[in-house]
């Protein structure tokens, strides 16, 4: 039986999320945390402006933590790319009018005790945005993604992450039978590995904010 207090967890969250915003701060990122994904998604509804074009990248964060149900609620142009009747088609064309959004909504795949969001993208409209276009971008991550070292994130994305979505997503990758990256054996156009992001500084200021939630979100 795990002797795990849930309150030491919080604690510890508590503490990570403090350096790693200081450690943003000097990257030119906003961070805040909260303790709940509730929480969380209260305060990221709040930096939208009304009638804002909002554009959402692929997360299960967003979806789970609640927030794309409650930005359907709200008085935006929502490129709502999960909308239960969308085809094809018309997600791609989201993902290239989010490219000139006011604001985009999507998490990352790990974050760095030092303050380093780092991606890795399939098609790379997700990491795209994040880096040019939109503009604001507010990246929503649980504190179960963070870890100490860049070559941990990479680690964590490869070994942890993308197996699940390539299961999720149905790609037919030696990842999703193995379970774990087997590179170099991996090849387009099944692969979902394609381009490798590591936000060192964001030189707009207020443009990127990244949302710490003190729960368990995502892969």
């Amino acid at each position: 039986m795990s002797s795990e207090n849930p309150d030491n967890r919080a604690v510890i969250y508590q503490a990570q999320a403090e350096t790693i915003i200081q450690n943003m701060k000097k990257r030119g990122i906003e961070g805040v945390y909260h303790v709940t994904a509730k929480e969380a998604v209260r305060e990221i509804c709040g930096r939208i402006p009304q009638d804002a074009l909002v554009g959402l990248g692929g997360s299960e964060t967003i979806i789970e933590s609640g927030l794309v149900d409650a930005l359907r609620g709200m008085d935006i142009r929502l490129l709502d790319r999960y909308r239960e009747d969308i085809g094809k088609d018309e997600v791609d064309t989201m993902r290239r009018e989010s490219l000139l959004s006011d604001i985009f909504i999507s998490s990352s795949n790990a974050l760095t005790a030092d303050g380093r969001p780092v991606n890795i993208d399939g098609l790379g409209n997700r990491v795209a945005a994040m880096i040019y276009g939109p503009k604001k971008v507010i990246l929503m991550v649980g504190m179960n993604k963070v870890v100490p070292t860049v070559d941990d994130a990479i680690s964590r994305i490869k070994n942890l992450a993308a197996p699940i979505n390539a299961i999720r997503v149905g790609a037919s990758t030696p990842c999703a039978t193995a379970g774990f990256c087997q590179e170099p054996h991996c090849s387009p156009p099944h692969r979902i590995c394609g381009q490798l992001v590591i936000t060192e500084a964001s030189p707009i200021p207020g443009r990127l904010t990244v949302v710490l939630v003190g729960e368990d979100l995502g892969y």
